[in-house]
């Protein structure tokens, strides 16, 4: 007789082999029974959990007749090898879970048909080893099929976010966005600052999504270079919305530009707030997070024509336009050293005159001019608007 005929093991082993078949049919039909889930599988899908099955059943019976020790990726190829990766997406680990316990018991509750009652209880205590084997092997399944998808899903973000900023937003990007959960169909900002450093980007994409879903808002990150771009969506109060997630950006400012009217126009907000972190540096104490709009003078100043005819359009010709003289006004209150009677001298006027047309530049542009800030982009627009050679719509052709 063969060395094999005589191995105790082999001999259970060999009895066990014979009724593979017929446990993997009542394990499916157990299945059927008493998971509503596996009835809703399509029928391909369930042939492939009833491979599954079978090759967890044929692998209890190789791993017991040659007692293995072998764990993890050993047995995750042998159980899990023959099913397509596209299956953990139908199937979930708690439902996976399911079905390898429910064919544990079916084998164990045959146990005493398989084998002679001496072999019974060194079988089942193999079973027990066996499961806790399979259930290790399944979480490795999942967790490398997790990295996987968490692997594309980031590559899809970036493309998103890139597209947003090269207003290449068509269809197929604001389907690849809904895929990544994006809900929000209007009011889009941008957010940009300094990739934190020392943590990695999985982290700090999950912190910054799960911040602004708990205020109600979407997000999509990149990080491009050393900056972190953020789109938020769903958002009311651009500076309310980015202050939410402004502690989670790295070092230096952080800025989030005007509010766009859904995805597809991100880019206008990108632009300014890619323009307004430029120019940042200008104005070292401003506040985190600081609006792309507070920065005009400095992007005027870098550059940017866009702030450039915003000033002028929005600042400049208002003034230019309204009565009372207030380019005149404020430029001789600037020119004073913002001084009201000096400015009043100049004009020729009562200095409650000069305290009245300022009080109207406030109004008309939003811009105090007592306050230092605010000051200096009025100059600049004053600046800008005497340049562009702009006359008001009175005389305007």
């Amino acid at each position: 007789m063969s060395p094999r005929a005589v191995d105790p093991r082999s001999r259970v082993a060999e009895e066990m082999r014979r009724s593979i078949g017929g446990l993997s049919t009542a394990a499916t039909s157990r299945m059927g029974a008493d998971l509503p889930w596996f009835r809703e599988l399509s029928a391909e899908d369930r042939s492939w959990v009833g491979m599954i099955v079978q090759a967890g059943i044929r692998g209890f019976v190789d791993w017991f007749e040659t007692a293995d020790a072998t764990h993890g990726p050993t047995i995750a190829t042998s159980v899990f090898g023959a099913a397509p990766r596209a299956l953990a997406g139908v199937i979930t680990l708690q439902q996976t879970v399911d079905l390898v316990r429910l064919s544990i018991e079916v084998v164990e509750s045959n146990v005493a048909d398989l084998v002679s009652p001496d072999d019974a209880e060194e079988v089942r205590r193999d079973i027990s080893r066996y499961a806790r084997e399979v259930a290790f092997a399944t979480a490795e399944v999942y967790a490398r099929a997790a990295e996987v998808r968490g692997a594309w899903d980031a590559r899809l973000e970036a493309l998103v976010v890139d597209a947003v900023l090269r207003a290449e937003t068509d269809e197929a990007v604001l389907s690849r966005a809904s895929a990544l959960g994006w809900k929000a169909s209007a009011t889009v900002c941008v957010v940009l600052g300094a990739a934190p450093a020392r943590r990695t980007e999985t982290d700090v994409f999950d912190e910054v999504r799960r911040s602004a879903g708990a205020a109600g808002m979407d997000a999509l990150c990149a990080v491009q270079g050393e900056r972190l771009v953020v789109l938020l969506g769903g958002v009311d109060d651009p500076q309310r919305g980015a202050g939410v997630i402004a502690d989670l950006f790295g070092p230096g400012p952080v800025v989030v530009g005007p509010i766009a009217a859904d995805l597809a126009g991100g880019a206008v907000s990108a632009r300014a707030a890619l323009s307004a972190y430029r120019a940042a540096p200008g104005w070292p104490d401003a506040p985190r997070p600081v609006l792309s709009t507070e920065l005009l003078a400095e992007r005027a100043l870098g550059g940017d024509g866009h702030a450039r005819r915003q000033l002028v359009d929005e600042v400049y010709l208002p003034l230019l336009d309204a009565r009372g003289a207030l380019v005149e006004t404020l430029s001789a209150w600037l020119a004073g050293g913002s001084s009201i009677e000096g400015a009043a001298r100049a004009l020729f006027v009562h200095p409650n005159t000069v305290r009245y047309r300022l009080r109207q530049v406030a109004d008309l542009t939003g811009l105090t001019p007592g306050q230092p800030r605010d000051a200096f982009t009025l100059q600049i627009a004053l600046v800008l608007g005497r340049q562009s050679g702009r006359v008001g719509t009175s005389t305007d052709e």
